[in-house]
């Protein structure tokens, strides 16, 4: 009775802790970002707002604006794509570090297209920064940071 007792507590233990989640791997981050770009580059607003970590904690920094939380950050992505937004990073140089088994850094250059809506797109390169954080749903963005040098010095 002793061993059946103890072996429904650990039953209902594990139960309720949730599903385990797998090891993350840098292959797993790799596929979550290039979905990210995809996304933005069929301006599907939805879709990356589901990719965005749901926090009021979440920051897009640029160009010296601040931008908390999930909506804003949202918001921010879809005034983007009123006019001509595209995202084209250089997988070669796409560097992750697996901080822990919940939180990733991702550093990569980004060729970023843009322009107003009827105006005459410019492109631009930027070393990009983000901050990744995982749940039970997966990978989400925390954070992301363009930074105007794109040069990696030794």
């Amino acid at each position: 009775m002793k061993r059946l007792a103890i072996a429904f507590l650990i039953t209902a233990t594990l139960a309720l802790s949730g599903p385990a989640l797998a090891q993350p791997s840098e292959d797993g981050v790799r596929d979550f970002f290039s979905q990210f770009v995809a996304a933005q580059n069929a301006h599907d607003a939805a879709k990356v707002k589901s990719m965005l970590w749901n926090s009021p904690q979440l920051l897009f920094f640029s160009r010296g604006v601040e931008i908390r939380g999930t909506e804003s950050v949202a918001a921010r992505f879809s005034e983007y794509y009123q006019g001509t937004w595209r995202v084209a990073p250089d997988m070669s140089k796409f560097h992750v570090a697996l901080i822990s088994d919940h939180v990733a850094q991702i550093l990569v250059p980004i060729v970023f297209t843009r322009g107003l809506p009827g105006a005459e797109p410019q492109s631009s390169t930027f070393l990009i920064s983000q901050t990744l954080v995982r749940d039970s749903d997966g990978w989400k963005l925390a954070s992301i940071m363009p930074i105007a040098n794109t040069q990696f010095k030794q």
